[in-house]
């Protein structure tokens, strides 16, 4: 079962994450794919490790369009609470449940869509039901100026037209495939990424006309792509789940890091960033 969020988890949240916000006031770094942590070592105040007894250390697996938004809300926790270190590794949320799967050392999961994070409750590997926190939706992403003019999603299938699309396997893939059979549309795209970041990266670079990302990727590249939006991608709203996950060796800064996500602080670090509220 996922759940919505609730008042009291918001409740839980807003002491750790508003504090650390309040505290440092500051985001984190954006780069592009792979893995990424965050420090605490000028935190001082807020929900600190004293008051709660948050320490230690943990690693959340996190779907690639989550990278800015949780750096920060981690870095955010973090400076809430001394001594504590949150560290990501940003990938599509298929790999991301495989490597789960096999036994990677994650305390979270946090995924782009509900059809994986299904794959790890099925097999009882989260502590307790997943929380739906945010959702996005599809935008074309086009390079600058916008050479190859389109304009629609139809365009995206014209003779010649180079499009990068996820792979069907990839939440924004698993989308993209909603809303051609909703329109009636067949893109024949030149190749199939892994993570909604790479597709972005095919056309920040010039190696594609047109990809398909969502909507927050757009606006995290600011100038260097244009984005597109069309009616047709109403037809598949992804909603993103989280969880702390079974196996964790500190269940309650993984549980923490949830209320944080969850609750208002995170939620407005997300909304700030594009994402539109759960569904």
């Amino acid at each position: 079962m996922i759940r919505r969020l609730r008042p009291t988890r918001l409740a839980l949240a807003v002491t750790a994450l508003t504090l650390g916000t309040v505290a440092c006031g500051s985001g984190a770094g954006d780069s592009a794919g792979g893995s990424a942590s965050s420090s605490a070592s000028q935190a001082s105040g807020g929900a600190s490790g004293s008051g709660n007894g948050l320490s230690g250390e943990i690693t959340v697996f996190a779907a690639a369009s989550l990278k800015k938004t949780f750096t920060q809300i981690g870095a955010d926790l973090e400076k809430a609470n001394p001594g504590t270190s949150v560290k990501f590794s940003f990938a599509g949320s298929s790999d991301l449940v495989a490597q789960i799967q096999q036994g990677a050392p994650a305390d979270v999961f946090a995924s782009a869509d509900t059809k994986n994070m299904d794959k790890v409750t099925a097999e009882s590997l989260t502590s307790a039901d997943p929380v739906v926190f945010a959702s996005n939706t599809l935008e074309i992403a086009v390079p600058p100026g916008n050479p190859a003019k389109i304009t629609s999603f139809a365009d995206l299938t014209k003779s010649g037209t180079k499009v990068v699309l996820c792979a069907p396997a990839v939440p924004c893939g698993s989308a993209a495939a909603k809303v051609e059979a909703a329109a009636g549309v067949d893109i024949k795209p030149v190749s199939e990424e892994q993570s909604v970041t790479d597709v972005l990266g095919k056309v920040t670079a010039g190696e594609a006309d047109a990809g398909l990302v969502y909507v927050t990727d757009v606006l995290g590249a600011g100038d260097t792509v244009q984005g597109i939006a069309f009616p047709e991608s109403s037809a598949a709203v992804n909603s993103y789940p989280i969880a702390a996950l079974k196996a964790s060796k500190n269940a309650a800064l993984a549980e923490a890091f949830v209320e944080a996500v969850t609750g208002e602080g995170g939620q407005q670090v997300l909304a700030d960033a594009g994402f539109a509220k759960a569904p």
